[in-house]
């Protein structure tokens, strides 16, 4: 990345950054993009969409590794942290958000930092994104030795994302950083370089395109593998949850009926006994125990409703 000042006006000097991307390279498979039918420009789009899971795909060793390192943290008491700008750091905002109500995590398990703060979810904050500095200093109010902290740039090279993971190593986290471009070097604070080839996209630069799905499609693999680990989850179904709600009752019915197979009424009498924990009342129906045993029974695995079980059914036998 080549980048040069110049005079923007009579009382303003701008910085020019040159990137070396691939994403913003011309896409020869879309030079007459305005040419084409409205049918034409959703199907050359939809062509170039169609490569982005081939381009996870190819990552996904370095994404077990960040997954892992994820797991560890929150194991051990502390934190995930998402690092980005732009759509980037509004994916990360999102992908956080969405993990409490979907999994029943505490808040502060993810904790998403975006260039320029709240304002720039909706609007551009001018020269957000290459505050270093910035990213540093947010980095050093909220992260602690054993964290894991996943910087997320289209380009690889941001420098708010940059700072934010040197710091991040400085205090004793481990890192990782999500990239679509393979030629930007990878800082040596990066312990879990996650680098997702794109290529150009269908309009040159447009960044929220393919490289903004290969980051969506990171951050969901990386999140809810993250929750599977960590027993949120009994086979493919929700089960970090808290029926508070009529709906969410509605729904943890409905599951617990399809995990155990019993009728709706006895589901309904388990949730109840089980103060509406919908893993205390699995373990309770599928392990045939009361439910303190139950909950003993997660308490010991660590929420894991298959090792609670596993406890439970020798004793049972």
């Amino acid at each position: 990345m080549a980048s040069r000042t110049t005079n923007a006006g009579p009382q303003q000097v701008a910085t020019i950054a040159h990137v070396e991307s691939p994403t913003e390279q011309r896409n020869p498979r879309t030079t007459d993009i305005d040419r084409m039918s409205t049918h034409g420009i959703l199907s050359a789009i939809n062509a170039e969409d169609a490569q982005v899971a081939g381009a996870v795909q190819s990552v996904l060793d370095v994404l077990a590794t960040a997954v892992d390192h994820a797991v560890a943290a929150l194991r051990g008491g502390g934190r995930v942290h998402y690092v980005g700008a732009g759509t980037s750091g509004r994916l990360a905002v999102l992908d956080a958000a969405e993990l409490v109500p979907t999994y029943n995590v505490p808040s502060d398990w993810f904790v998403a930092h975006h260039a320029g703060g709240e304002r720039a979810l909706r609007l551009p904050v001018e020269n957000a994104e290459d505050d270093e500095s910035a990213g540093a200093a947010e980095i050093a109010e909220s992260v602690a030795p054993g964290d894991f902290v996943l910087g997320l740039t289209a380009s690889g090279r941001t420098p708010y994302v940059l700072g934010a993971l040197k710091e991040a190593k400085r205090l004793g986290a481990h890192t990782g950083l999500v990239s679509d471009n393979p030629s930007a070097p990878v800082p040596a604070e990066v312990d879990v370089p996650i680098v997702v080839d794109t290529g150009p996209e269908a309009v040159a630069g447009s960044t929220r395109m393919k490289a903004g799905t290969a980051q969506k499609m990171v951050l969901t693999a990386f999140s809810t593998a993250t929750m599977v680990k960590l027993g949120r989850t009994y086979s493919n179904l929700m089960v970090g949850m808290l029926a508070t709600n009529a709906k969410l009752r509605g729904r943890t019915l409905r599951i617990l009926g399809e995990a155990t197979g019993a009728a709706e009424q006895e589901c309904d009498e388990a949730l109840t006994r089980a103060d509406g924990d919908l893993k205390v009342a699995l373990v309770h129906l599928l392990g045939d125990v009361d439910v303190t045993t139950a909950a003993n029974a997660l308490d010991h695995n660590g929420g894991h409703v298959r090792d609670a079980l596993d406890e439970i059914r020798p004793r049972a036998s």
